[in-house]
Order: C-alpha cells, then structure tokens, then sequence
C-alpha cells in the first residue's frame, strides 16, 4: 500500500532557515498572530489531517470515482466525511480576513498546510481548492453585498466554488467564449450556455456550489474585450443569506478520464441561470485574472505534490527490493541480493525526485511570501512583489509540472513492473499527474506568457527584477569556499539567461513566430536556472549550519549532496534548451501543412 508523511522536517528547513519567514510574518502588516508557535502548531495538525484523512482515501477515490445519475453527482466513499472534518476544524477559513469570518493569518501559511492537503490526496483536493480561488476574487472584485451573501459561506467551508471558463469549441482562446448574459430589471442577469471540464462542478460535499461564470453581455465587444464574470449559485440566496430554490444551472454529464477520479469534471449547463455581475461590464476577464494566478500557483503545486508523493513511495520501495548485486561488490552480503537504491541508475531517478521535489518546495513557497507581500505590504512592497510574481508563476506552473510528471514517471521505472500494477500506486500518481500539464494554461501556454507577454513587452525589465536578485546572491557569496563552485555557474547562467532574452527578443521584432518557437525551451532553461538559485541558497544555509556544528549534521549533508546533484546532472540541461532556443522557427515552419501529410 502506497503511504505518505508530510515532509516537516524540510518544510521547516525552507521556510524557517532559508526563506525566513518568521522574519517575514514579524514585518507583515496584520500577521501578528503568525508566531512560531502558531505556526507549527497548525502545520502540525495539518499534517496529522493530511496523513491519517486523507491518504488513506487516496486509491479508494481512484477506484470508485463518482458517481454520476440524474444530474447529481456522488463522490467516492470517505470524501463527504473528510470534507465535512476539514470544515469542522476551520481549515477553509484559514488564510481570509477576518470581516467575512475568516482567521486572517497569511496566504502563505495556507499554502503550507496545502502542500500536505494536496500530495495527500490531489483529487480530494481539488476541491476545497477551487473555492479559494473564488473567494479571492470575491474579495477583490466583489461588492459588499456580494460578499456577505456568498463569500462568508464560501470561507467557512459550508459552500464551495468553481471556475467556469472552458466551452466545448474554445480551450484557452477565451475570446471565442458563446455563453450571453442577458440584464433583467432587477439588476440580475439570465445566464445561458454550456462551459466544459469544470472541475467539482457538481457534487455532494456542500449544500451550495458558487460558479464563477465568464459570459457575454447583449452589447459586448467581440473578443476578449468583450467578457464579463458572473456569480451563478446552484441554489438561489435568500436575502436572509440562507439557501433558496434551485438555479436552472445543472450539471450534463461528468467525464471519464485518465486520473484524479475522485474529482468530478463536469458539462455544466446553464438554462437562463440567475446570474450577478462582479466588476465592471466587459471587464471579466481582468477580474477573473485573480482566480486564474491562484489556480496557476495551485496547479504549480500539484507538480510538486506529485514529485514528493513519487518520492517517498518509490524511495521506501528501493530500500526494500532485492535486485542483483552491486557493481562494486556486495552491499548486502547476507541476503539473496542488494536492494536497489545501491544501484547508479536508481539512485539517479530518487536523486532527480528528490532535487525536484525540495527545490520546488523552495520555489512554492517563496512564491506564497510573495503572495502575502502583495496583499499587505507597503505599495513599493507590493509593486516589487507583483513584478515577481508576474515572472515565476509561469515558470512554477510549467516547469514544476513537466518536472512532477518525470518524477512521478520515475517512481513508476523503479517500482519496475510493480509500477505498472495498480496495487502500489505509482501508476495511478502518474495518471493523476498528467492533467497538470493541460489545465489552467498548458506548458506551451505558460511559455508564451512568460517570453512574450512578461520578458518580452516589459522590455526585460521584469526579467531583470529578479535576475537582479540571483546577481547579488552570486557576488555576495562568490567568495564562500564552501558553495563557490555552485555560484560560479549560477553566475554565468544568470548572465546567459539575459543573453538569450535579448538574441530572442532581436529575431522576434522582425519575425513573431520567434517567439512561439524559442517559449517552451525558453521556461524550462529559466526553470532550471531558477531551481538552480534556490539550491543555492539551500546549500548556502546547510553549510553555515555544518561550519556552526549541529546535531543534525546528516540532514544538511544531504542538502548540499543533493545541491551538487542537480548542479552537476539536471543544471546542464540548460545547454540543450539554449540551444534549441536560439535554433529559431525556420525548421518549424517551413514545412507546408499538406506535406504532413505526405508519408
């Protein structure tokens, strides 16, 4: 049976001693209560939740999936209690403000407690999870009245919410969206169409669902210039905030799918739907913008949720089977074979999880302190903080899922076929992760934004906030005998990834297929070169701890073993992707469409 334990201990080691985020909660307006002991206290029970809950129920959602009849859909056994002793011990509220019944303490803390939530269970997960990206943006777009009708429930768990974007004829190009909006005299709006793949879109967990709905007004602009965001309950409120008659949005069908069974995916259509507008007119799609980067940030750690639960399977696996002997003379004398972890090539893969899983871990959560800044910081604060965020969340959604996906994929090759077989699990964490490739934003989507919107129409500048950063980090330590042979690279990569920005930038100004060519290659050689910062500064803390003497002094070995394995054996794909980034569109494109055709 496949097990999971919240990693605590490197959790503790990346937000206490590398990100310094008691530091940070001391400086950040409003997160007084955020102590240390507060901190672990809840990070803790979250974890006992996340290990005793929610993994056992794991494979049972796997093999149950819903069930879907009569347009109502019921989750697999066990689901509908945890969801219920989730609520009962307030972690939905955890991260809101306080005025619409939430605890107030720092999005980054929840991000935390996600982690576990997550690589427990991700198909359980998912749905608490799509309800804080709609209350988020209830928060900043909706108004008063919006919010005491529908976030406060929204934040104690009683309702959950979705995201209702995709059409059956459009995916990421939203500008092709069909669902109208139409006013009526009331201030109300009749919604109809049919939106696709809405995750928890229908299910038995709550007693309310809340669809955050993009549509089309009567005098809408085409294009995306012309999307508007609406509330669509399942059920009507009443003007007592309480549950009302049933809305005319029901849910078609659930689809059959490759993983993540135990979350519903639904057609959900909406008949003349009762509807409210949040935002301005035609303004939707910046307004659903806050939903769309808290499910990137969400669906970035889903990659690294993967890659730890692949990890800590397939590590616990390679400790106990017996395969040959090692190429170096017996390592276990007394028994039939050697387990395998002494074998190269499957301490290549273990390696290659667990470099991907802790620097991702790092990367998360710098990303979820930075999320805090922009919420409660000073406006310079917040500014800096934004221009972050606007660069690594393409980067933390793409890169750590392609990477989650390999991981998870090397936990399957070194179960052999053991991991083909559904009993250990490894099988089904691969199937379960391939999703996270596709939704919010696909690799190649997230690349696109990255290079062109992000790097490329700031001119660079947006590149260069934080490559700024990694420059002082290699000049401030580039004399530190022991990490000077990570920051040397470090250094010259950091340069290059400017380089390369520019030689992009250069081709693109004459031909735009430049950057649809170079983007993919473009976000994983940034993705590399940013995990590369962040191992950095892991190996940086290890090896001040060693040189201060610790009782913990295998712990920190292994971060800078693990910190010199990915510098010397993942870093280097960096080569590969600068060069196929400056390769250029020609070989690309210059095949016409029939003669694809011709074999």
């Amino acid at each position: 049976m496949p097990d999971y334990k919240a990693p605590l201990r490197d959790l503790k080691f990346i937000t206490d001693e590398v990100l310094g985020i008691h530091q940070h909660y001391a400086a950040l307006a409003g997160a007084e209560e955020a102590t240390p002991d507060m901190v672990n206290a809840i990070i803790e029970e979250g974890a006992k939740f996340s290990e005793r809950v929610l993994a056992p129920l794991n494979q049972i959602g796997d093999q149950q999936g819903c069930r879907f009849e009569n347009g109502e859909v019921t989750t697999p056994d066990g689901f509908k209690e945890a969801y219920q002793q989730y609520v009962e011990s307030g972690w939905p509220s955890l991260s809101h403000d306080v005025e619409v019944g939430g605890q107030g303490l720092p999005e980054s803390l929840g991000m935390m407690v996600s982690e576990f939530v997550s690589t427990a269970n991700w198909a359980w997960s998912m749905y608490p999870g799509l309800s804080h990206g709609a209350m988020n943006t209830l928060e900043q777009h909706g108004t008063e009245e919006q919010k005491q009708a529908y976030l406060t429930k929204l934040v104690t768990g009683e309702w959950t919410g979705t995201m209702c974007l995709t059409e059956p004829h459009c995916g990421t190009d939203l500008g092709m969206l069909k669902t109208k909006a139409t006013p009526n005299d009331d201030g109300s709006y009749n919604l109809s169409g049919t939106k696709i793949f809405i995750s928890a879109g229908e299910h038995d967990m709550a007693g309310n669902i809340i669809h955050i709905v993009l549509a089309r007004l009567p005098d809408a602009p085409a294009g995306t210039k012309g999307i508007s965001l609406f509330i669509v309950p399942k059920f009507n409120v009443t003007d007592a905030g309480e549950i009302g008659t049933r809305n005319t949005v029901s849910c078609g069908s659930i689809e059959h799918k490759m993983g993540i069974h135990g979350n519903a995916t639904c057609v959900m259509n909406f008949d003349d739907a009762k509807g409210f507008l949040i935002g301005p007119p035609h303004k939707g799609l910046n307004c659903m913008f806050t939903f769309m980067n808290t499910a990137r940030l969400g669906t970035a750690l889903q990659g690294l949720a993967h890659a730890e639960w692949a990890y800590q399977n397939s590590l616990a696996y390679a400790k106990d089977r017996l395969q040959m002997r090692s190429l170096t003379g017996p390592k276990a004398p007394e028994k039939s074979a050697d387990p395998i972890i002494v074998h190269p090539d499957v301490r290549r893969m273990l390696l290659t999880q667990k470099a991907f899983s802790e620097g991702g871990r790092a990367l998360i959560h710098y990303c979820s302190m930075l999320v805090d800044t922009v919420k409660a910081g000073s406006q310079e604060e917040k500014d800096q903080a934004e221009t972050q965020l606007s660069l690594l969340t393409p980067i933390a959604k793409a890169f750590l899922t392609e990477t989650g996906f390999e991981s998870a994929n090397h936990g399957l090759q070194i179960f052999g076929g053991h991991g083909y077989i559904a009993d250990w699990g490894m099988e089904q964490n691969v199937r379960d992760c391939r999703i996270a490739m596709l939704y919010e934003g696909t690799t190649g989507i997230q690349a696109l934004d990255l290079l062109g919107r992000k790097v490329l129409m700031t001119q660079g500048d947006t590149l260069k906030a934080f490559t700024k950063i990694i420059h002082k980090f290699c000049k401030a330590n580039d004399s530190d005998k022991g990490i000077k042979h990570l920051v040397k690279p470090l250094a010259a990569l950091n340069k290059e990834w400017g380089e390369i920005t520019l030689k992009v930038g250069m081709k693109a100004m004459k031909n735009r297929d430049e950057v649809g060519a170079a983007s993919v290659d473009y976000c994983m050689y940034s993705g590399y070169v940013t995990l590369a910062y962040f191992w950095a500064r892991m190996a940086k803390t290890a090896q001040d701890k060693l040189t201060q003497g610790t009782d913990e002094e295998a712990f920190y070995k292994a971060k800078l073993q693990t910190a010199n394995f990915y510098f010397e054996r993942i870093l280097p794909r960096t080569k590969a992707h600068a060069e196929m980034v400056l390769a250029g569109s020609s070989s690309l494109m210059a095949m016409e469409e029939e003669q694809f055709f011709l074999r």
